[in-house]
Order: structure tokens, then sequence, then C-alpha cells
């Protein structure tokens, strides 16, 4: 899978799980998260991990997570592809 397809996924995730109604669509690897969408509030944080481990296949250690990982779109995408198995 090439870094802009698991962008675009990770995006489509992202606003499906949120409900954002396509909101996402212009959104770049730029684009903060945390604090920036009133949408993605704690109760968001659980739901998105757990969508990500469903749609990726890999498990997400409470350990692992941080604020830093949902600063962007990128750095979410980043911290997915660091974890995703190769066959996701």
């Amino acid at each position: 899978m090439t870094d802009a397809t698991l962008f675009i996924r990770v995006r489509d995730m992202f606003d499906q799980t949120l409900n954002l109604q396509g909101r996402s669509s212009d959104w770049t690897t730029d684009t903060p998260l945390l604090g920036s969408i009133p949408e993605f509030d704690s109760i968001a944080v659980v739901t998105l991990i757990s969508a990500i481990e469903q749609t990726f296949h890999f498990h997400i250690d409470d350990d692992d997570i941080s604020a830093s990982i949902f600063a962007t779109l990128g750095s979410l995408t980043e911290f997915i592809a660091d974890r995703m198995p190769a066959s996701a």
C-alpha cells in the first residue's frame, strides 16, 4: 500500500468514525486533529482506536497512546504505518 493510499484510508476512516459527513475530504497531512475538531473528544479517541485496530488488524496498547499521535492527520497516518502488519 502506498503512503497516499494509506493516508486516504486513514482520512476516510476518521471521517466515517466521527460522522463528519465528508468534511475531511480536503484535509492534508498537516491538518490538526486533537483540539481542532469539536467531534474529536475523549470518547471519539477511544472509538477511533477501536476502528484503527479493526481496520488495520493490529492491537494498540494503552502505553502506545499519546497526544502526539493525534496531533495531525499525518502523525496518525505515520503511527498506523509503523504498526500495520504487511497483510493489512
